[in-house]
């Protein structure tokens, strides 16, 4: 069997060039990330944000996919530009997460959330609607690192790196 796979963008925005007027180059930096959305995320905070990112199958390059679960994820299409990889890692639960990093900026007023459907409360057998993600914001990298989920931190950590140089 072989493992589930997901892949991802992560938008970042304010990064200042390196060597700048001896700034830091990642002290404006910030990154968008999202709230997930339904029952079991709604009171929580921290470690309930996430990457934009859904699975994808075997016959799909990840790229690709990542492109196309951010447009499904936030109801727009990933900004233009270059994509920096960031490479992947295993969560809990199995699945292999990659992720590219996108130098972008996007109005989180505009996202407009795909949906997905549960049984709930559970055992009801009643189906709900509920948003992929409920809520999307910018977020610099010390309050991104307090929110995200624990096994993708890792990729805050990776962008930091690329943009030290």
């Amino acid at each position: 069997m072989t493992a589930k796979r997901s892949a991802g963008i992560l938008l970042f925005r304010g990064a200042v060039a390196k060597g700048a007027a001896g700034a830091d180059p990642v002290s404006a930096a910030q990154v968008l990330l999202g709230h997930m959305g339904g029952p079991f995320w709604a009171r929580k905070d921290e470690r309930a944000w996430s990457i934009p990112k859904g699975e994808y199958e075997p016959d799909e390059a990840p790229e690709a996919a990542a492109r196309r679960e951010f447009q499904e994820e936030l109801g727009l299409p990933p900004p233009p530009g270059d994509l920096l990889p960031l490479g992947s890692v295993q969560q809990t639960g199995g699945k292999v997460v990659t992720v590219w990093a996108l130098a972008a900026d996007l109005d989180p007023r505009r996202v407009t959330p795909g949906t997905f459907e549960m049984e709930w409360p559970r055992g009801s057998g009643r189906l709900q609607t509920f948003p992929e993600i409920d809520r999307v914001v910018w977020l610099d990298l010390a309050q991104a690192r307090m929110k995200i989920v624990a096994k993708q931190e890792i990729f805050l950590d990776r962008l930091e790196e690329r943009l030290r140089g």
